[in-house]
This record gives structure tokens, C-alpha cells and sequence, in this order.
């Protein structure tokens, strides 16, 4: 068996660890920070839904329990105490994965690693020492990073990316959001539930790129209840501050008006960038493309025969579980296993309330492509399920090939669609139909029932409950 050094501990880096030592591979891991688990686990999926679950606990007590005859005579925002369970959440999730390390084997050095050849790797240990390592096989798994503009002038204080929004000890009375993406509306979420006046400007016309345009406005109505405010179609052109104030400046994409917001904070959430800084790429000849992205081919391997990339530092959705998936595939491709990936079966979520996840194509560009599809929707204020709980925004769409009626394409909004997008996962990796999922029974009384409608809908033309 082969020996790997694993670049990089998170969800794509440490995966594939546990799997190349689960095959028998010696598995050393580097990972610059003192704790495991990447971006993920420390400061993105884990502790930024730790705190959008705390905001809704506070958004339900203010706005819906008297409807359910719980009545709080005064409820308060205790920001420390908030902040300390999030990173309860984060330490013991990290612990998780030095302890899966331990079990499996693998030789972990905390420090900063970059290559002095394409066959040696010179690791910079926290501890101050110095350690060279070879290895048959080299993984780099080290992620991304926000982008952040020169002109925005982040400074990590008041001009802040979710990084540092994950971790502000007092709510801002007015944030201003650059970007209507997946982490721009989440962070969005935490802090309009909790009573701070959210604005958000984004350069597209709509929310939520390359995701369903129908269903992106659905949301964007549903947020905009909750009192955020979207600037679209427009483009920041500077970020300044002074005097514990931020001033955003931008203008039009269509008049080209230029106008201003004042706020306590702004969140720079624009996307992420592939995270290569210091790793020396260049002496070990790797070769990257115009965004930074380490090349790949269909085997995860570079330009070198012995050196591999996954994860958000390649081509493909930044996604934790994407990466997963590649460590996984490229772990046991080294073993000489022949693993298959479908990536437009990869199911994205925004963990906003309600949930929005979708998986397989999005209606505009199976209508660009030019094929002939049907659709079926159901809303979820038609099932009993949802007007017990009080979540009644959203609906379940799904997209199918009109002449063969198989799957193309679900997007769910509404309670639980994070967890809900895997009965589409699942029949879509069957190429199923949606006649499949009409006839299979769904629990009564559950929110998964409106799959079941719109499938109806999709496949007979009309659905039995609406």
C-alpha cells in the first residue's frame, strides 16, 4: 500500500484520510490551524447553523408562541451565551475528528505545509520545528477562502467576512450584506431574527445564482416578510469606515445612479476563492487555472502523476459534502477501486427558514438546453403537516423529461427540505420517474407528502390535495 500525506483536515481532507488508512494506507495529515475540520467545521456548516437554530428559537418565542397559548412575559438576546454554545458545538465536532484520527492511525502534524519538490513537502510545525516529508502519493485538500475586494477593505473589525459574523458579542442594530448567495442570506437569517435591520446588495437581478429562479424569488418574498431588504442589480464600488461606522457605496447596473448605505457592519459575501497561498505550487510544478483552481483530471490527478486535489480547491460547487465525496473516491481510486461520482446529482441547501435545497437542473437551463419538460409544484400551506407546525411558505417543484417523465429536477422550499432533497437524491440516482414517486406511500401526517403531490403533478397534471 501506498503512502499518502494529506494536505489539508477538512471535510474533503480528513475523509479521505479515514478512508486511505481504512484501506490500509499510511496516512500522515497537515493541517495549518491548531484544530481539525477545515472551514467547515470552525468557522462555516457547523457553527453558522448552530446559529441560525439559536435565532429561530428566538424568532419563534417572539413571533409565534403566543399563537401556540405559550406566553413569555419578556424574552432577551444574551449574545455571549449564544456565541459559547456555538463554540461548544464547534470544539466537540473538532474533538470528533481528532479522535477519528487517533482510531485510524494517522499522523497528524499541526503547522503549515509547501512543497520543495513534487516529491517532498517541508512542514513549518506551530511548535516552531521544522519536518520534511515524502510520501508516494500527495493530496491537497486546503479549501478556500472569502474573496475580498481591495476596495472593500476588510479589516476583520466592522468590514467583516462570516468569519467574524459568527462571532460578534453584541447584535448590530443595521448590517449591510455585499452578496445574495448562500452565506450571504444565512448570515442574513441569524441576524434579521434577531431584531438587526438587514440590507442586502447584490450585482445580479436576482438572488441565489445559478440555483432556480422561481424558487429564488419565492424566498426572496419570504425573507423580505421578515423584514430584509434586497438591493439588487446593483455594484458596490467602495467600502469604507470610520468612526464605528461603515459607509457602502454603489450604483446602478441599469441608470448607473450612485447611491450609499451607513451601517454598523458590513458582510462581504461574494463567493470564496481557492486557498493555495504558501503551499509553493510552483516548485512542484502543479499547475493551476485563471481562478486559482488546482487542475484536475477525471482522477482527482494534477499535472504530476504523484500529486492529487479535491475539494473546493478544484473545479466544481464549494461544497463540504462534494469534497467528502471526492476524498472518499480518491482514497479508494489509490487502491485501485473505480469509484463514480455524479456531480448533477449533488444536492445544494441554504439553511435559511424556510430550508431551500435543490438537486439535479434548475428550469432556465433545461429550457436552454432546449428540452421539453413538464413540472409539477405543490404548496406547502395545502398539507395538514404544515399548518400544524405554522410553516406554510414555500413549495416542492419538480422537473421532469416530458416524453420519459424521469427526474431532472426537484427544488424544494419549505420546513425540512434539507433533509427531504434526499428522497430526490435517491430516485434520481435510479433514474427514476415521477410516476415512481407518486405510487410510493408517504407517512401521513408529514411534510414529505408535498413531494409526493407535485410529483402527481408532474406526472398526471394535477395533484390530489389543491
Amino acid at each position: 500500500m501506498p503512502s499518502v500525506l494529506v494536505i489539508g483536515s477538512g471535510p474533503g481532507g480528513y475523509v479521505c484520510a479515514i478512508r486511505c488508512a481504512q484501506l490500509g494506507m499510511q496516512v500522515t495529515l497537515v493541517e495549518k490551524y491548531n484544530t481539525l475540520g477545515g472551514t467547515c467545521l470552525n468557522v462555516g456548516c457547523i457553527p453558522s447553523k448552530a446559529l441560525l437554530d439559536s435565532s429561530e428559537h428566538y424568532h419563534q418565542a417572539t413571533h409565534q408562541f403566543a399563537t401556540h397559548g405559550l406566553i413569555i412575559d419578556s424574552i432577551k438576546v444574551d449574545m455571549p451565551v449564544m456565541i459559547k454554545r456555538k463554540n461548544d458545538v464547534v470544539d466537540q465536532t473538532c474533538k470528533g475528528v481528532a479522535f477519528l484520527m487517533k482510531k485510524n492511525k494517522i499522523n497528524v502534524l499541526y503547522g503549515t505545509a509547501s512543497f520543495i519538490s513534487d516529491k517532498e513537502v517541508e512542514v513549518k510545525k506551530n511548535d516552531g520545528a521544522t519536518e520534511k516529508i515524502t510520501a508516494d502519493k500527495i493530496i491537497i485538500a486546503t479549501g478556500s477562502k472569502p474573496i475580498t475586494p481591495p476596495s472593500f477593505n476588510y479589516n476583520k473589525k466592522r468590514i467583516i467576512t462570516s468569519t467574524e459574523a459568527l462571532n460578534l458579542l453584541q447584535v448590530p442594530s443595521h448590517l449591510v450584506i455585499i452578496g445574495a448567495g448562500v452565506i450571504g442570506l444565512e448570515m442574513a437569517s441569524v441576524y434579521s431574527r434577531l431584531g438587526t435591520k438587514v440590507e442586502i446588495i447584490e450585482y445580479l437581478d436576482h438572488i441565489l445564482p445559478g440555483m432556480d429562479k422561481e424558487s429564488g424569488r419565492e424566498l426572496k418574498k419570504v425573507l423580505e416578510k421578515d423584514g430584509i431588504r434586497f438591493h439588487l442589480n446593483q455594484a458596490v464600488q467602495s467600502v469604507k469606515e470610520a468612526s464605528e461606522k461603515v459607509t457602502i457605496s454603489y450604483k446602478s447596473n441599469e441608470s448607473g445612479e450612485l447611491k450609499s448605505l451607513e451601517s454598523d457592519y458590513c458582510l462581504i459575501a461574494i463567493g470564496r476563492r481557492p486557498y493555495t497561498e504558501g503551499l509553493s505550487l510552483d516548485k512542484a510544478g502543479v499547475t493551476t487555472d485563471e481562478k486559482g483552481r488546482v487542475i484536475i483530471d477525471d482522477h482527482f490527478k494534477t499535472n504530476k502523476e504523484n500529486i492529487y486535489a479535491i475539494g473546493d480547491v478544484v473545479r466544481g460547487a464549494m461544497l463540504a459534502h462534494k469534497a467528502s465525496e471526492e476524498g472518499v473516491a480518491l482514497a479508494e481510486m489509490l487502491h485501485g477501486e473505480k469509484p463514480h461520482i455524479h456531480y448533477n446529482l449533488i444536492p445544494g441547501v441554504v439553511y435559511t427558514w424556510p430550508e431551500f435545497a435543490s438537486v439535479g437542473q434548475p428550469e432556465e437551463k433545461l429550457k436552454d438546453e432546449g428540452r421539453e419538460i413538464a413540472i409539477g409544484k405543490f404548496p406547502f400551506k395545502a398539507l395538514g403537516r404544515s399548518r400544524a407546525s405554522m410553516d406554510l411558505d414555500g413549495f416542492v417543484k419538480i422537473i421532469t423529461d416530458k416524453k420519459t417523465d424521469e427526474v431532472l429536477g426537484v427544488h424544494i422550499l419549505g420546513p425540512r427540505a434539507a433533509d427531504m432533497i434526499m428522497e430526490a437524491v435517491t430516485i434520481m440516482e435510479f433514474r427514476g420517474s415521477a410516476e415512481d414517486i407518486a405510487r410510493i406511500s408517504h407517512p401521513h401526517p408529514t411534510f414529505s407528502e408535498a413531494i409526493k403531490e407535485a410529483a402527481m403533478a408532474a406526472w398526471m397534471g394535477k395533484a390530489l390535495h389543491v
